[in-house]
């Protein structure tokens, strides 16, 4: 299962591209609104080889969700051409990135 529940406090998401990378996000981010969901979360986009204005829109929103409730975000496993992507857009100032799944999930629990 792409989400699954890595701990009480940590909601680890293994990404893919389109259309399942959305669909993963917006089930992250209705979960986290249903109180189903913690409000720390690593995003793994080692399975993702691109990225759309929509996913982009999606990752902002759930962003947006966990920040208000005092999360944390992390995404690991970032491919070249995706970085490229955060990196044209100013996102990389904005998201905290790490190298892969083991470092990021430390990352959130360092709160």
């Amino acid at each position: 299962m792409p989400v699954e529940e890595w701990s009480d406090d940590i909601t680890l998401v293994r990404l893919v591209d389109d259309p399942q990378f959305t669909d993963d996000l917006e089930l992250l981010e209705q979960q986290m609104n249903d109180g189903k969901r913690k409000p720390c979360a690593v995003l793994d986009f080692s399975g993702v080889r691109f990225v759309n204005s929509s996913n982009i829109a999606s990752l902002l929103r759930v962003r947006k969700r966990i920040t208000t409730t005092d999360g944390r975000l992390v995404l690991c496993g970032v491919r070249t051409q995706v970085w490229g992507s955060f990196l044209v857009t100013g996102l990389d100032k904005i998201f905290q990135f790490v190298d892969d799944v083991p470092t990021a999930l430390a990352s959130v629990q360092l709160k």
